[in-house]
């Protein structure tokens, strides 16, 4: 596995800015750290994504500037499939390039990378290229030339962005199980799909290039015999990605937005995924979260934002939490759903909202004072088999056990049911007592 060690290397002057934190790449997996890393994931504020058809790198440096001066340290950045690759067998080198600027131009910003490759699904649009498509249709999961082609987009990429010192590695692409609906596909094809594409990755990276990652929205985790599964998602790249949002199954909904079950769901995903983690240890990353409207009223972001970010750091192998995201959707663009024209810690002119001062306040406080996430000497039994996964989402009864020993004050980790006799894997997390739902702490 190929990981990041990291020392802080670059101080920030500006006002209100903070000690940047930046990655160099080594073989060796990442060391607890003393404060995880903070960032959010870049919509650019002149065109969103669609930005990529006419990129400005003085535009995107006025952007990156802006998320810098919250005292962030990365972002995670979407450039789009049907630019990059519009034939099967056509990689564009501009577009590529493109994609390196940025990453240059962030650098000059202070900020580290993360790229995702294949994008593919961005705020409710899928983006494909029209080789994809129509009479053209290939399963973009189970077509080998399909495959093959993504994989070479990946090495391709990896090639291009290896050696940058502030790039975080390559991700397969943004949430590509939002593709599932109109490609049909088992666990064993995503499973070949996904080992298949994170090799390509590593290859085009090199062997100390960056991590290579992959992520996939909430279905993976809560949705029964959904194709993507969490063992694929805790097992497969180099470390974990969670994208916990209050939508998910109707959490905010269902409990409210000032709930325990919205504040500790950042927190929940990541005990979650560490339970189906062949190693207690692996890292997860909470790679997207946000509030958005009228799931939390704006009037309640800032402190969501606040407990979101103060509860998960007290998961002791928290890599990171990048919200969701930097800039609102100006409203002149069409057809969003409404939720999305506001997700943004600025608004569409570039002004920082409340909910970017509360961020940028309770991370420069967590730099300033770090705080040591402490074992967890409780923890719940999970027993699920796939087309049983939903016990463990927003209303169902592992998630409901679970937030009510959090509310109790317990701060419960999970295990799976096979593993809670195992005295060495839960002396190894910590645990001196697993208890099943419905049953009562000591």
């Amino acid at each position: 596995m190929v990981v990041h060690t990291f020392a802080e290397d670059k101080t920030d002057s500006r006002p209100g800015a903070v000690t940047h934190v930046r990655g160099g790449p080594v073989s060796t997996p990442p060391a607890p750290r003393s404060t995880p890393r903070f960032g959010v994931n870049y919509t650019p504020r002149r065109g969103w994504f669609h930005s990529w058809y006419d990129f400005d790198p003085a535009l995107a440096r006025e952007d990156l500037d802006q998320i810098a001066g919250l005292g962030l340290d990365h972002v995670r950045i979407f450039p789009l499939w049907p630019l990059l690759q519009p034939n099967r067998t056509l990689i564009r080198a501009s577009a590529v390039e493109q994609v390196a600027q940025l990453v240059d131009v962030a650098a000059d910003a202070g900020l580290d990378v993360m790229v995702d490759g294949v994008q593919g699904h961005l705020s409710s649009f899928d983006f494909y290229p029209e080789w994809t498509r129509s009479w053209h249709h290939r399963n973009v999961f189970t077509d080998p030339e399909a495959i093959e082609a993504q994989a070479e987009l990946l090495r391709t990429l990896g090639r291009a962005l290896a050696g940058r010192p502030n790039l975080l590695g390559l991700q397969l692409g943004n949430e590509l199980n939002n593709l599932v609906e109109h490609n049909p596909v088992t666990v064993a094809d995503i499973d070949h799909y996904l080992d298949t594409l994170l090799a390509a990755a590593r290859t085009g990276l090199g062997p100390e290039g960056g991590l290579v990652t992959h992520s996939a929205y909430d279905a993976a985790w809560y949705s029964d015999d959904h194709p993507f599964t969490p063992e694929a998602s805790a097992g497969k790249g180099d470390l974990t990605t969670v994208h916990p949002w209050v939508f998910s199954a109707d959490c905010a909904r269902r409990y409210g937005p000032r709930s325990p079950q919205v504040q500790h769901l950042a927190e929940y995903g990541v005990e979650l995924a560490t339970a189906y983690a062949e190693d207690p240890a692996r890292p997860v990353w909470v790679q997207e979260t946000g509030a958005p409207e009228p799931h939390i009223p704006a009037a309640d972001a800032p402190g969501f934002a606040r407990a979101t970010v103060l509860n998960a750091v007290e998961c002791a192998n928290l890599y990171g939490v990048t919200w969701w995201c930097s800039h609102d959707v100006d409203r002149s663009l069409a057809d969003f759903p409404e939720l999305e024209y506001t997700l943004g810690l600025f608004d569409s002119t570039g002004r920082p909202k409340p909910i970017a001062e509360a961020l940028a306040e309770t991370v420069a406080e967590l730099r300033a004072e770090p705080r040591r996430a402490e074992p967890r000497t409780t923890a719940l039994v999970l027993d699920c088999a796939p087309g049983t996964r939903s016990i463990s989402g927003p209303g169902g009864a592992f998630f409901e056990a679970w937030m009510r020993l959090r509310a109790e004050g317990v701060r419960p980790a999970v295990v799976p049911a096979e593993r809670a006799e195992d005295e060495t894997y839960l002396t190894a997390r910590g645990i001196k007592e697993a208890v099943r739902p419905g049953a009562s702490s000591k």
